[in-house]
């Protein structure tokens, strides 16, 4: 082997690095994930304090091979609440599914309840239904729904999560709204049929909606570790690749919201692991 090899868990405070070098030694390194008066991104400056590089000098060619990330990016912007402004679209009637929810007790007796804060801003109902057998009981209303995603749209909102009665299993109406989002111009369309194909409506719609809030804020994330990464006369890097939630890799392009929630903690067990003797 003659390239870097590259681990990271970026976490909230503290990025951990665990590289082996061409020579098959392993090294780690650790630096403040957020020092802005210093580096621009910990990850990135981690990799370049371990290769030795000056400040200005470029990534050389061809030096590392893979670097694998975890990344709290997505868990922190959940937690503080920092994803991107996202509109709920639902099958009429169902407005407040997702905020009744399953009506779980934790506790029992309590009398007075408080409901999570819903990660969605504005709900937009659209005529429409399908039955659990695919026939058309309600057209869907295209007019209505073009109305609707226009006035949100207006309002700054870019991201949109689109959860329909039994879309899971006929996507149909669901493909018809997100191309009029596409058209209107969202940067972001999370559709419940290929994002979380399951039958029960709340599950599925709560997971379609962390897509559409946390995958832009991810995104640009993921695009700015790239683009450094890059070579800037070839345009080229090493591969990079994410921890998702479930402890597996994926490719940085495929990297998603509803995937990226546990990444940092998945990530630190991966680095710490290969630290252990």
């Amino acid at each position: 082997m003659t390239q870097w090899q590259i681990w990271i868990d970026r976490g909230g405070t503290f990025t951990d690095i665990v590289a082996k070098r061409p020579d098959n030694t392993l090294v780690t390194h650790k630096l403040l994930s957020e020092n802005p008066e210093k580096y621009r991104d910990a990850a990135i400056q981690g990799i370049r304090e371990l290769l030795q590089l000056n400040p200005e000098e470029p990534l050389p060619e061809g030096l590392i091979d893979t670097v694998k990330m975890g990344t709290t990016v997505a868990t922190n912007a959940l937690l503080e609440r920092k994803g991107e402004r996202t509109l709920l679209v639902i099958t009429r009637g169902f407005g407040d599914a997702l905020r009744i929810g399953y009506q779980t007790r934790p506790d029992l007796f309590a009398r007075h309840i408080i409901l999570p804060e819903m990660l969605y801003e504005e709900v937009l109902e659209v005529e429409e239904r399908l039955s659990a057998h695919g026939d058309c009981i309600t057209p869907l209303d295209t007019k209505s729904a073009e109305n609707g995603l226009k006035k949100a749209y207006k309002k700054g909102i870019r991201s949109v999560a689109i959860v329909l009665m039994h879309g899971y299993r006929y996507p149909d109406h669901e493909q018809q709204l997100a191309e009029i989002a596409r058209e209107i111009g969202f940067t972001q369309i999370s559709q419940s049929h290929q994002v979380s194909p399951l039958m029960k409506l709340v599950s599925r719609g709560d997971t379609t909606v962390v897509d559409a809030y946390l995958s832009p804020i991810l995104r640009r994330y993921v695009n700015q570790v790239e683009e450094r990464l890059k070579n800037k006369s070839r345009h080229e890097g090493p591969k990079l690749m994410f921890m998702q939630s479930s402890g597996g890799l994926t490719d940085a392009h495929l990297f998603q919201g509803k995937d990226a929630i546990l990444s940092g903690p998945a990530g630190e067990l991966s680095v710490w692991s290969k630290q252990r003797p």
